[in-house]
């Protein structure tokens, strides 16, 4: 037997490949395939099962690409209705792989058709169970995000979970591995740790949604407390998943299209797309094209693009490094964002070779900023998370977190600079380039973000209430 993480750190998110006896069963695959079709060529072995945890809302799953090619079975627990032919699993269900058993327990809260499954080795032992987003390390699922679909208050979603990591995870053994979907870093919990594998034991005791002492009032309000209001497009992403999408290969014909200077400024200018740059920060802010969005894709690329980009059947044109572009695409579609229309033909070089207008961001040192600090009083806006923001900052700084930005747009001056920080200068990049997309070309941004702001003589403030733009 073979249990393999497939981890994607982008977005938080692990994948898993289990092999027994030359059969295999993927849980919760990506939207590109291939990566599972030659693992399981490389061990000779067939892929018997897909089995989905739930509708996944953070980004698009591979299930229906997979099942077609490879005619293996599309497995759900309980309450799932999907629009394609599928296993709708019952509780308790087991289904057979290799020597191994796969046995399905309906632990719903997350969403209402939420399954872990159990897997028990060739001895009939239980070896590991994938929560998806039912257990994570550190954390639970949050219970807000299927309200709608439940006809369930977040509360209500609350104590289903309490009862089902009660009856159905926590009686198993201590030495059952917990692989869960997601790690830090994921926006479907609130305070998940670094590590992607543990023990359901050592969860038992460093979880603090696991306590067994925890009443269910005590539980609920602990998972509800403190939760921010989900990305905008995981609605979208559950609709995806649950009723289908297009294949991979399709989406990147379609987004491999190579524009010349000209004609990518004609398209722009013709379908009001909206042009991503997913350079690095210091490459954007020594040049770009006017009014064009940057989110690197050396950063969380696609949490922030569904963060930001309210509309996923937005049109988008690419500028990348070279050689890029089908990884960009990659992990736009990752998320649901299928509808990239092309790429800038030799990066931005060509852009400025062909003598095109462009941009850039005013950038400031440290040094500097401790200077104008010294001699008057100027606006800096931190947009790190509240939480980083509460732990220390710039005395005189404002708190406006970068997945608000779009909300927030009236509180920066217009008429006057302004300074832009975050903590290593990815988040700041680029709410700059929002910022300047909007018509607001004062804003500088302050080059190492607050790890280069620490290490100066600049005044910090420590564990004080904010003031939040929110």
């Amino acid at each position: 037997m073979k249990v393999e993480q497939i981890y994607t750190g982008c977005l938080a998110q692990g994948a898993y490949y289990i092999e027994s006896n030359g059969e295999v069963a993927i849980i919760d695959p990506l939207r590109e395939v291939k990566p599972y079709l030659k693992r399981a060529k490389l061990d000779d072995a067939k892929i018997k099962y897909i089995f989905e945890t739930h509708f996944h809302a953070d980004f698009v799953s591979g299930h229906i690409t997979l099942a077609k090619e490879t005619k293996a079975s599309i497995v759900y627990g309980p309450n799932a209705n999907p629009a394609f032919e599928a296993i709708i699993a019952k509780d308790g269900q087991e289904f057979k792989l290799g020597d191994c058993i796969i046995k399905v327990l309906h632990t719903p809260g997350h969403t209402m058709e939420s399954t872990t499954y159990l897997l028990r080795d060739a001895n009939g032992k239980d070896y590991a169970i994938f929560s998806g987003d039912t257990l994570f390390l550190g954390d639970v699922g949050r219970p807000d995000l299927a309200q709608k679909a439940a006809h369930m208050t977040k509360e209500q979603l609350a104590e289903t979970l309490y009862d089902s990591l009660r009856t159905k995870i926590m009686p198993l053994s201590d030495d059952v591995i917990v692989y869960p979907a997601h790690g830090a870093g994921s926006a479907c919990g609130k305070n998940m740790m670094k590590e992607t594998v543990d023990t359901l034991g050592n969860q038992k005791q460093v979880n603090y949604a696991l306590r067994a002492d925890m009443s269910k009032e005590e539980f609920v309000k602990e998972v509800t407390e403190g939760l921010l209001p989900p990305p905008k497009y995981f609605p979208l992403n559950v609709k995806l998943n649950k009723e289908g999408y297009d294949d991979i290969d399709i989406v990147l014909e379609r987004g491999t299209t190579a524009l010349s200077p000209k004609a990518f400024e004609a398209l722009a200018n013709e379908t009001g797309a909206i042009v991503l740059d997913v350079r690095r920060p210091h490459d954007f802010s020594k040049g770009h094209i006017p009014r064009s969005i940057f989110i690197g894709l050396d950063g969380s690329f696609a949490p922030w693009v569904g963060a930001l980009i309210v509309d996923v059947k937005q049109p988008i044109l690419l500028v990348t490094p070279k050689g890029s572009e089908e990884e960009t695409i990659t992990r736009l579609s990752r998320v649901g964002f299928d509808n990239t229309l092309g790429y800038l033909e030799g990066g931005f070089d060509a852009w400025r070779q062909a003598a095109m207008e462009y941009d850039t961001v005013s950038t400031i040192s440290v040094d500097i900023l401790k200077k104008i600090l010294d001699e008057e009083n100027i606006p800096i806006f931190d947009v790190r998370k509240e939480s980083e923001y509460i732990s220390e900052h710039i005395e005189s700084a404002k708190n406006t977190p970068l997945d608000f930005l779009n909300e927030h747009l009236v509180e920066f001056p217009k008429d006057t600079s302004f300074y832009i920080h975050c903590a290593g200068g990815y988040r700041s990049m680029i709410a700059s380039s929002i910022l300047k997309s909007r018509g607001i070309h004062n804003v500088i941004d302050i080059s190492g973000g607050f790890e280069a702001i620490k290490n100066s003589d600049i005044d910090i403030t420590d564990h004080v209430c904010p003031t939040t733009l929110k």
